[in-house]
């Protein structure tokens, strides 16, 4: 008789993972919100599918400076949560083939709606101030709104009612993680269609019904 093993509570899913075979690839999270740890699975038995786990595993330490801890688990170094930003990393990983390259991205973009290059410093004790190479009310306007885009995608908080500084709850500094989501901030509003579109996929299928 089967045993049923809790793998903790499904937070994101990739239904179908375009760099192997299309299986399905779920993020989980374990413990209390504040300090959980999280788990790359899938239910595919299909030879090559662990190794594929892995991949995204490793993608992860590098892309968000997440940590693997004893068991195989993923948490990030300041204990924190941040499971938004966690699971945008889970997807971001995803992203990736074997061939790509999954190092942590560069504080600094080129913002193509403005046409200025956004850079964003970290000041330390998990704040980082966002900034323009333009001047002017078009530049102060693309500094709001790329600030907000971090402040809504990694859970982060606004500093003294400023408009160009966000802060982790944390106290902790995530240069990776906010290289990350800086890629993603211009366009935030892509992304919560895109989250909402996430919180009504359905479960990860059974084994019976994975390839």
């Amino acid at each position: 008789m089967g045993q049923t093993v809790d793998i903790g509570k499904r937070i994101e899913l990739v239904p179908m993972d375009p760099h192997f075979h299309d299986i399905t690839i779920a993020l989980y999270q374990q413990g209390p919100d504040e300090s959980p740890l999280f788990l790359v699975h899938t239910y595919s038995q299909m030879e090559g599918a662990q190794e594929r786990i892995q991949f995204a595993i490793e993608a992860m330490t590098r892309m968000g400076n997440l940590i693997v801890t004893a068991n195989g688990m993923l948490q990030f170094p300041c204990g924190s949560g941040h499971q938004l930003a966690c699971r945008r990393t889970f997807l971001e990983s995803c992203k990736l083939s074997p061939n790509d390259s999954a190092e942590p991205r560069p504080l600094q973009i080129l913002d193509r709606k403005s046409g200025m290059t956004i850079t964003v410093d970290s000041l330390g004790q998990g704040i980082y101030q966002v900034k323009a190479d333009g001047e002017g009310r078009r530049a102060d306007r693309r500094v709001s709104a790329i600030a907000g885009g971090l402040l809504k995608l990694g859970e982060m908080e606004e500093v003294d009612g400023t408009l160009d500084k966000v802060a982790f709850p944390c106290g902790h500094s995530h240069d990776a993680l906010v290289g990350l989501l800086l890629v993603r901030a211009p366009n935030v509003r892509a992304i919560v269609r895109e989250q909402e579109m996430a919180a009504s996929r359905g479960v990860l299928a059974a084994p019976s019904q994975q390839n």
